[in-house]
């Protein structure tokens, strides 16, 4: 097997098992740090429902569950059939890792700066509640809930995702790919 497919099923296999990881923890820790955030808003003063009305969710839904494991369930199968040879894995994974570097870069790219965005979307609120509320505060209690490893995993799992995913795409097309799946 040629190195750059080799390279390319690994970083796929990676993000698939960081999504998994992190929803497993998150699904205990995402109720955890929503009531650190509502218990800090309380104690500033502030009623927790302002969160509520102004996006503020930390804990995920079902539905955020179901498409991150239908996500690693997607990396997994595109990391094996590369691994194998399979020319199907190869062209799926030139639709699906640009979508990647899109809808995942996007949605983590949030995650690992959701400090500094929330905290320029409420300055801009015309909410006097808002207004009053320290949400820089509001979300680091939240992510003190979270597992110490948490932070660098979203980092990493926002490096697969955008650097990743053009290293996957430039791998599987590099001539030592071409011709394992000739």
């Amino acid at each position: 097997m040629p190195i750059p497919v080799a390279i390319a099923g690994l970083l796929q296999s990676v993000l698939a098992g960081l999504f998994v990881v992190m929803l497993v923890a998150y699904r205990t820790a995402g109720p955890r740090a929503q009531r650190a955030a509502i218990a800090e808003t309380t104690r500033q003063g502030v009623p927790p429902e302002v969160l509520d009305e102004h996006g503020v969710r930390l804990d995920e839904g079902r539905a955020g569950f179901v498409v991150g494991y239908a996500i690693a369930a997607v990396f997994t199968t595109l990391a094996v059939l590369n691994l194998a040879g399979s020319e199907i894995g190869r062209i799926s994974t030139w639709i699906v890792q640009p979508l990647a570097l899109i809808g995942v870069g996007y949605v983590t790219t949030i995650q690992v700066f959701a400090i500094p965005m929330t905290a320029a979307a409420f300055a801009g609120l015309d909410d006097p509640r808002a207004q009053r509320l320290d949400i820089r505060a509001v979300l680091r209690a939240a992510a003190d809930t979270l597992p110490s490893w948490y932070r660098p995993a979203t980092v990493a799992r926002w490096l697969l995702a955008t650097v990743g995913s053009v290293v996957v795409i430039a791998a599987l097309a590099l001539p030592a790919a071409s011709n394992y799946f000739s």
